[in-house]
């Protein structure tokens, strides 16, 4: 099995790459996220690998850093999500927003991405809910303990200002946290939105 590969990137396409191991050129494919991190041609390149072996093919799949990998991973073992899922997957959803997107049972987001329907992202929730904590990028705390109180309201008044759950909810406990005990909600969503607005997009 392929791991890792070290080599020379020959081309950079719209969902795949070719490495160039000491003249062996690897077709690998990998999310728009690993692949914008990646050098231009002919740059040396590190890609953690996945491999998977059917029987008409043998197939490379990369990442520029282990979590997404380790993402790749679990969501391929939900039913409904193979590898071209799980790569849309984390080409719209970084491993920190996939996440919180679970924390916060935001259904809307995995909707959003191509090929995952609702009852896909309800089988995603479900399934990756008690897994997710345990994830690079995640911490059980935040997964376990529901959000509820002023943080939900506070997501729920961003959410109608146009900001996904999943990415607001960092920022949100980010903002209570500094403004400690007795923090109001206009006082609260007012902060976040000062931040969220600093954020690139």
């Amino acid at each position: 099995m392929i791991a890792l590969l070290t080599g020379r990137v020959e081309s950079l396409d719209s969902g795949a790459c070719i490495i160039d191991v000491n003249g062996v050129g690897y077709l690998v494919q990998a999310s728009t996220r690993t692949l914008s991190a990646l050098p231009g041609a002919p740059a040396l390149a590190r890609v953690l690998i996945e491999t998977i072996v059917r029987e008409d093919a043998i197939l490379l799949y990369g990442f520029a850093d282990p979590a997404e990998r380790d993402w790749f991973r679990l969501l391929t073992t939900v039913q409904g999500v193979g590898a071209k899922v799980a790569l849309s997957i984390l080409s719209a959803l970084a491993p920190r927003e996939l996440i919180a997107a679970i924390a916060v049972a935001d259904r809307a987001a995995l909707t959003r991405v191509p090929g995952v329907g609702p009852k896909l992202a309800i089988r995603l929730l479900t399934e990756l809910r008690e897994k997710a904590g345990a994830m690079p990028s995640g911490t059980a705390t935040a997964i376990m303990a529901p959000v509820g109180g002023l943080a939900a309201d506070a997501l729920s008044g961003l959410a109608n200002l146009g900001y996904r759950r999943a990415e607001a909810l960092p920022t949100v406990e980010r903002v209570i946290a500094r403004l400690s005990a007795g923090a109001q909600l206009d006082a609260v969503i007012r902060e976040c939105l000062r931040e969220l607005a600093k954020q690139p997009t």
